[in-house]
């Protein structure tokens, strides 16, 4: 498997053949400040700059130009890279301005002509992803003090927009020419598909009749309108701006809880190696098995005891076994469902002891609310589990003699659709007297809550809470076996050791044999049980109504908007509504 090294442009050969479409590039999600072509991270004591500033000929892939700010998924793997930075390496960081560094225009959004190019897994995965990063921000401004203020100095479109609707506050310079806007509906047949239409009503409060009005507006809203609908926060002359957005970024750190004195720690390159049909990392591996369109991901214990106290674990960095199968494990992901995306099944399965699990887990949690960083990681590792739960895959667990899956562990099984507990010894090891073993801990009553604010037990028994207060009260810290799991409701079936490799292989291949897109509807309808929140709203609607739209005639069709746009041609709608 040939991986990129890095973001840099990558020249694509046509093996389209005479269709003439871009091929999309094997992706890597690593990065560095040092690399970046469209991002400029500068810091200023408790204040860092991330300025926008798009290299129009660094597009990912060839064929299009990123004018005017434009993005593509290049832009936003630096963006994801420069906001994780900012968390681990910089904890002294307490606001963070997002600006562009070009005049007259903040952000014109999602470049139009690589979403008409692209397939559509290609521009639903960049959907996906771009939200995370969005939500990713949002996070840091609520659980780790570093609040994100949009300085929007020019013109702000789309995506740019909801780039600005991911921060706390956003200001908007009054110049009597820049103006917000979500152009989508009435120029691209589309919707805002990072969350515009959702933030805008449930974050924001725009009064629903306005967000119409504003939605199907091309040109957008400015001035005092823009303040007096809640599009924005405050106004700034251009004369003023730098100021007054210096001036509010100082009140806003004011207001955090970040160390000033803490140091942070360095996120190195990660080591993955491949071969045909492996990735593997220190703690993650994957292996492939392409005729059943499936991968089998293991997470490893850590190879040392954990550290007598936090002092000691700080000094660790990046190699502490939390933080290191945490980048790893989210790495993994990203690869996987931008590389792989006719691989639909993904097997999780674990090793090692779980005596091992417990103690780090302790001593992550013991220090969460007091140390900036066991917070962070603890953040990290929730992030990286959300992102598993909107993955548009099917995910089963499989849990076995000689596996972990102790509290944090454990939402990884809870996070798949279906988990396997072997209820006796490996055939192969049939004189082996260890047994497959499942433990609860207090990890799996809250602390790393899903998107739709449950724990995954929760959605697990939804409407069921004394059950849910059994488990807490009786089994937490105790090992079950599968006999027990199987009771208590934690696994989906305990076969024995005769019949485990049969039923494994039928779940796989009765898998494999499903419509794609029949799956994944139901795995995320039944992922997502209970309240609705911004974050379900905003992935609920991105899968069931932005793919929908995205591939019909009317927007990505040979008359429709997405083609048209630029052309000088008016789209050609079919007029019925469906």
């Amino acid at each position: 498997m040939a991986v990129a090294a890095d973001i840099g442009h990558q020249t694509l050969a046509s093996a389209a053949g005479t269709t003439g479409a871009p091929i999309q590039p094997e992706v890597s999600f690593e990065t560095h400040p040092s690399r970046y072509r469209h991002w400029k991270l500068r810091l200023e004591g408790d204040v860092a700059w991330l300025l926008l500033d798009v290299a129009e000929d660094g597009g990912l892939v060839d064929g299009y130009e990123l004018k005017l700010n434009s993005y593509d998924l290049g832009v936003d793997i630096e963006l994801y890279d420069a906001t994780q930075r900012l968390r681990f390496e910089h904890p002294e960081v307490k606001t963070v301005i997002v600006t562009s560094a070009k005049e007259k225009v903040f952000c014109a959004g999602a470049n139009i002509r690589m979403l008409a190019a692209a397939p559509h897994e290609w521009k639903v995965n960049f959907c996906r992803f771009t939200n995370e990063t969005r939500n990713g921000m949002e996070d840091a401004t609520r659980y780790s003090g570093q609040t994100y203020l949009a300085a929007v100095n020019g013109s702000c479109a789309g995506g740019g927009y909801e780039l600005a609707l991911a921060c706390e506050h956003i200001i908007l310079v009054d110049d009597n020419s820049s103006a917000v806007s979500l152009p989508e509906v009435p120029l691209l047949g589309v919707l805002p598909g990072t969350g515009g239409l959702t933030r805008m009503v449930d974050k924001r409060r725009v009064r629903k009749d306005l967000a119409d009005v504003f939605a199907t507006r091309s040109d957008g809203v400015r001035g005092k309108t823009a303040v007096r609908w809640g599009l924005v926060d405050e106004l700034a002359p251009p004369r003023q701006f730098e100021q007054i957005v210096r001036d509010r970024a100082a009140r806003l750190a004011a207001r955090s809880g970040r160390p000033s004195d803490a140091r942070g720690i360095a996120l190195a390159p990660l080591d993955c190696r491949f071969s045909a049909n492996t990735i593997a990392f220190d703690y993650v591996t994957a292996v492939f098995d392409r005729p059943n369109a499936a991968v089998t991901i293991t997470v490893h214990a850590p190879t040392r005891p954990a550290p007598s106290d936090f002092e000691i674990a700080t000094a660790q960095g990046d190699a502490f076994w939390p933080l290191a199968l945490t980048r790893q494990l989210d790495d993994l992901i990203l690869r996987l469902r931008t590389n792989e995306t006719a691989v639909g099944t993904w097997i999780l399965q674990t090793q090692g002891e779980m005596a091992e699990i417990e103690a780090y887990e302790r001593l992550l949690l013991d220090n969460a609310e007091s140390d900036w960083l066991a917070n962070e990681i603890v953040q990290y590792y929730k992030r990286v589990l959300k992102r598993l739960d909107v993955t548009s895959r099917s995910l089963i667990a499989l849990i076995c003699p000689g596996s972990c899956y102790s509290g944090m562990l454990t939402e990884l099984a809870l996070a798949c659709d279906r988990q396997y507990m072997l209820d006796g010894h490996p055939l192969e090891d049939a004189s082996s007297d260890v047994r497959a073993r499942l433990r609860l801990t207090s990890a799996n009553f809250g602390v790393f809550p899903m998107g739709n604010g449950l724990s995954r037990l929760e959605s697990r028994f939804y409407g069921y809470p004394d059950h849910l207060d059994w488990l807490r009260d009786k089994e937490t810290g105790a090992e079950l076996s599968a006999a027990q799991a199987y009771e208590l409701g934690l696994v989906t079936a305990a076969p024995d050791d005769i019949d485990w490799e049969d039923e494994i292989r039928l779940a796989v291949e009765s898998r494999a044999a499903l419509s794609p897109d029949a799956c994944t509807g139901m795995e995320a309808n039944h992922r997502f049980v209970g309240p609705e929140t911004l974050e379900t709203k905003i992935f609920g609607r991105l899968s069931a109504w932005q793919n929908w739209i995205f591939v019909r005639p009317n927007a990505s069709g040979p008359e429709g908007a997405l083609r048209r746009y630029g052309t000088g041609k008016s789209a050609i709608f079919d007029r019925k509504r469906v």
